[in-house]
């Protein structure tokens, strides 16, 4: 699904028989401009979408943008303007501030995911626990937080979970099916010390340590050799996730960058120039 199929959605689910009220109104075009503010310091995502939403309805609008997808916008600042049937904007305004608002939050949690494991060598991954249909921008939103993405789908690469441990009676067996039927790299699930060593004598590409404590993630470390790469993964809060990259992992995915961020507020101000 497109951008502008998603946006089609929205506008279909926001409008299904018209704006009555704006319509109501029965007024003739009112050309004018609308700025774009933030109401707190955000990292910008979502410009796109934002735009597409606004040409969608008043495709003669013009959008002028002050800032770039993955800059820093300080609470006050115009993010963009836009000139054009202001009573058009007005039926666009809200889809195109919730996609605005909620990948520009993304962004930002991201941002300061990242900030916390400066100076180690870990990079902060996210996940698949997107909103439906809303992958590609959601995962976007963190590239443009500085996070880096895990797999985009199923379809991407091989990640052995508990469950598909479970249902082959061990990793091992897991693996070894795999192999037989995939020359793709393997990442492999490891919940403890056991499990790690299991997957260390197995030579996998990467190791999941899912949900360790900060002392079995440093003993599981010390179990996996260099050629191996690790990523640490579950209850990973901005309070803990710098002492987990000082451990040495190289990657931290962390779900809540997608399934968490609140919203950025950013607001639509028009001026009718009545």
């Amino acid at each position: 699904m497109t951008t502008l199929d998603l946006i089609k959605a929205a506008l279909k689910e926001d409008m299904p028989s018209g704006d009555v009220t704006t319509e109501s109104l029965a007024m003739k075009p009112k050309m004018g401009e609308a700025l774009l503010k933030a109401k707190e310091d955000l990292v910008l995502s979502g410009a796109n979408a934002f735009e597409e939403t606004i040409l969608f309805m008043e495709p003669q609008a013009r959008v002028k943008w002050q800032f770039n997808e993955g800059d820093l916008v300080y609470k006050g600042q115009n993010i963009c303007s836009i000139e054009g049937d202001l009573l058009q904007v007005l039926k666009a305004e809200r889809v195109a501030l919730n996609f605005l608002g909620r990948l520009s939050g993304i962004a930002t949690l991201t941002r300061k995911f990242v900030k916390e494991v400066e100076g180690t060598q870990t990079k902060i991954l996210d996940t698949r626990k997107t909103t439906p249909l809303l992958r590609e921008l959601e995962k976007r939103a963190v590239q443009h937080g500085g996070g880096l993405n895990h797999r985009f789908n199923l379809s991407d690469a091989i990640l052995v979970k508990d469950n598909h441990i479970t249902l082959m009676g061990g990793i091992s067996k897991a693996v070894e099916r795999i192999r037989q039927y995939s020359k793709l790299p393997l990442e492999v699930e490891a919940s403890n010390l056991e499990q790690v060593r299991e997957c260390v004598s197995l030579n996998v590409e990467r190791i999941l340590l899912d949900n360790m404590d900060n002392a079995t993630l440093t003993m599981a470390l010390e179990l996996i050799p260099k050629t191996i790469r690790t990523e640490a993964s579950g209850n990973m809060s901005l309070t803990r996730v710098k002492s987990v990259a000082q451990l040495g992992v190289d990657f931290i995915s962390v779900g809540a960058l997608t399934h968490s961020a609140p919203t950025a507020d950013v607001s639509l101000l028009f001026d009718w120039g009545t």
